[in-house]
């Protein structure tokens, strides 16, 4: 029996481990270890994931949250290290670009257990951003690197990996998988709802921790929202804390943190998606919608360079007329850009012949 040892802790993460841990329990000779960080807390964004995806309960719950980037890592690397050191996996698994992915990947790495990475390649470009700096070392430390694009393929050959002994796969993307197998399952969040409305999210450390980026974006929020469209906005608590300490006053329907099948069903009934978040971005395609992202960059340059996603930075103007151009536009995926749903079966064949 091959023993995979899978560290997860943010929300995307629950997302992605749903349908591959779902592919593990239907193969034979794969035994799952799940590793729960901590690293989101609130019930909503963690302990809801598990029981609406059906999410095996954790072998391991550290509870580790707060605090500084490299206190949360360094907590996190020790305690991982111990449970590796337990169970002896043959393999660790590791989802994204999180402080949880760096330190299950660099655990692993120093106890020379193989490391597969899920979402490797992916690069903004901006070293700026923590996640950048978490892909870039957790793709350095794997052998197994299950790419969702052409795109991350070719950043991984750019910068050498065609020549390392490692394996570069494009499986697909598995929140696509994620996204079609939940979707029946979608059911509102409690409370009225506009009919029409656009979905946003907002939460990146770029935006959030620089008070002009954070001041210009909950300007165009209002704006839009009090003379365009109603805009839905689950606030992360972080979010609601910070604009209420720069005195800032945010005009727009607000509800709490929403479980995965309630997001579902907010992006396939909006009409536009206005995100700061990687995975949202994606998400918006998946459901048909067009997606404008407040941030200078993004992972997914394929959704940019198809017209189905636009880059407008935290510029209240771009915003703004964003929002007016492509409200209501409908998206296709005539290309099947991210798999077509089929990515944790082929994750789960490679990792149980590696």
């Amino acid at each position: 029996m091959k023993k995979i040892l899978t560290v997860i802790g943010a929300r995307p993460q629950f997302i992605k481990a749903s349908v591959v841990s779902r592919a593990i329990q239907q193969t034979d000779g794969l035994e799952e270890i799940l590793l729960h960080t901590g690293q989101h807390f609130d019930a909503n964004m963690s302990d809801i994931f598990f029981n609406q995806l059906n999410i095996p309960r954790p072998d391991f719950q550290l509870d580790i949250h707060g605090g500084r980037h490299g206190e949360m890592t360094g907590r996190m690397l020790k305690e991982i290290e111990k449970a590796l050191l337990a169970h002896k996996p043959d393999r660790v698994l590791v989802y994204g670009d999180t402080n949880s992915t760096l330190a299950g990947a660099l655990a692993a790495a120093k106890l020379h257990v193989p490391v597969a990475h899920v979402e490797a390649g992916l690069r903004s470009f901006n070293m700026q951003m923590p996640e950048e700096i978490n892909r870039i070392l957790t793709d350095q430390v794997s052998d197994l690197l299950f790419c969702p694009t052409d795109a991350a393929v070719q950043n991984l050959n750019n910068e050498g990996f065609a020549n390392k002994p490692v394996q570069v796969l494009q499986v697909g993307d598995v929140m696509q998988d994620s996204a079609l197998l939940f979707t029946e399952k979608a059911e509102p969040p409690a409370g009225d709802l506009p009919e029409r409305f656009v979905l946003a999210t907002l939460h990146r450390a770029e935006n959030t921790d620089y008070p002009e980026r954070l001041a210009a974006i909950v300007a165009a929020l209002n704006q839009i929202h009090g003379t365009l469209v109603p805009v839905v906005l689950p606030l992360h608590p972080r979010t609601r804390k910070l604009i209420a300490q720069h005195g800032l006053e945010l005009k727009a329907h607000l509800i709490d943190p929403v479980g995965y099948f309630e997001m579902v069903w907010l992006l396939d009934h909006c009409q536009l998606v206005l995100t700061d978040s990687g995975g949202v971005q994606k998400e918006a395609f998946f459901f048909g919608k067009p997606c404008v992202t407040m941030r200078d960059q993004t992972e997914w340059v394929e959704l940019v360079a198809i017209g189905a996603n636009q880059l407008v930075g935290a510029d209240s103007r771009k915003i703004i007329e964003a929002v007016k151009t492509n409200f209501g536009r409908e998206v296709q995926d005539t290309q099947e850009l991210y798999g077509g749903g089929k990515a944790a079966d082929k994750i789960v064949e490679v990792l149980a012949f590696s």
